[in-house]
């Protein structure tokens, strides 16, 4: 049976990396399963992609490797000027992929990172059968949760609404909009905003996955032999992440739990404020902060812990939440974004994010239960790693895909 041939778009795109770097690989594989992919990535992922070049996976994925000209690009340094750059990579590329398809015919074209929707690719605009996604970005900070922001908090936000509004009048998105035939979004958000925006068919599925060797075995519980009950934040502390109403909630809870810590991850803009707010409330005994760690020691502190805490408010990827499933911890997350998709009721504690009071005291009640709610801490935590394993595992994100590209072409 002829294979059919696809041509993806990834500008992130790496080996043994999280986010958008580690979305582009894997997804790329997983549609390798089934179809001959040719690739369109930044010349810079050049050298990590090479390493792997003997991989049985990746023999047969052909990568076009593609940077804009030395010229053009000496104002980029690093985060720098990114969006920038990446707008004129999609223009650029267009010119590259429209050759490939003179040769090679592509059956479909399929859009992957970077996955926001207010960027438009330009490949749309080749007569082929358009994949656009997974893509997020419509999730916003609830309106009343403004007020626990400081100024630089508000000031982002702000900047991040007019930028998604402004995005909307280029006229190649409003095209790209119209000639999309599959939009598959990362959360439920997202796919409300590109309804609106007329998106003809929209898939909500999330972009993240585990490797099956990365999820524990049901039953395996780290016993605490009387150390404290432990809850643990994995991200950048930034003040959409939401740390400020976790560890306000850990504040009330620790008042009827004494024996309990909270562990956090990551660095950022938030750390002070954060450490502040523990030494004013007498936690800094309770409170520890890790700052950034290698992956493997992230995943050994994770296992210490017995509750992940994910308190994000827009969140469309939630891939610490994964991690912390896989590892068979019980999540607390808001009812929000990527997260919602992820945690269902026999996993997790899912919290309405109606105001800030109603949610810190529902982060506070959901630690409290499972703090001392011993056998229904157990059953969430074995369902936890059943439930990745049977939908979160990278083979059903392959199969999924390929289900999408077999009903695009049998129309």
């Amino acid at each position: 049976m002829k294979k059919k041939k696809i041509l993806v778009s990834a500008y992130a795109c790496e080996p043994d990396k999280g986010s958008e770097p580690g979305v582009g690989w894997n997804w790329v594989k997983q549609i390798a399963r089934f179809s001959e992919v040719w690739v369109v990535t930044r010349a810079n992922n050049r050298k990590n992609i090479e390493k792997y070049s003997d991989r049985k996976e990746i023999q047969d994925i052909h990568w076009i490797y593609y940077d804009l000209p030395r010229w053009a690009r000496f104002w980029k340094k690093g985060e720098r000027g990114v969006r920038l750059y990446y707008y004129l990579w999609q223009v650029m590329i267009f010119f590259v992929a429209k050759k490939y398809h003179k040769n090679y015919k592509f059956d479909i074209i399929h859009h992957l990172t970077f996955g926001v929707y207010w960027f438009p690719s330009f490949l749309v605009f080749i007569k082929c059968p358009f994949v656009w996604g997974p893509v997020g970005g419509g999730e916003k900070t609830p309106n009343n949760f403004f007020k626990t922001l400081d100024w630089r908090g508000k000031i982002y936000e702000a900047a991040r609404s007019f930028a998604q509004k402004v995005a909307l009048f280029d006229p190649f998105m409003r095209l790209m909009i119209r000639r999309t035939a599959v939009a598959l979004t990362k959360a439920s958000e997202t796919a409300e905003t590109l309804k609106s925006l007329g998106v003809k068919k929209i898939l909500v599925f999330s972009e993240a996955a585990i490797n099956d060797e990365n999820i524990s075995s049901p039953a395996v519980q780290t016993p605490r032999n009387g150390r404290p009950f432990r809850f643990i934040c994995i991200g950048r502390l930034i003040h959409w992440k939401g740390y400020h109403l976790g560890l306000e909630a850990f504040c009330r809870f620790q008042k009827q739990f004494p024996a309990a810590e909270l562990w956090f991850i990551g660095d950022g803009a938030e750390r002070t404020k954060l450490e502040g707010f523990a030494i004013k409330h007498q936690l800094d005994q309770n409170v520890c902060f890790w700052g950034r760690l290698p992956r493997t020691e992230v995943l050994n502190k994770l296992k210490q812990c017995d509750v992940l805490l994910h308190p994000s408010l827009h969140d469309s990827g939630g891939w610490a939440c994964l991690e912390g499933l896989a590892a068979g911890k019980p999540v607390i997350c808001l009812n929000l974004g990527g997260p919602a998709l992820q945690v269902n009721e026999q996993t997790g504690i899912k919290v309405m994010a109606s105001n800030p009071e109603q949610t810190i005291n529902g982060i506070a009640e959901g630690m409290l239960t499972l703090a001392t709610e011993e056998e229904l801490y157990i059953a969430m935590a074995n369902a936890a790693i059943i439930h990745v394993r049977n939908n979160f595992n990278w083979n059903k994100k392959g199969d999924f895909v390929e289900k999408v590209y077999q009903e695009l072409l049998s129309k």
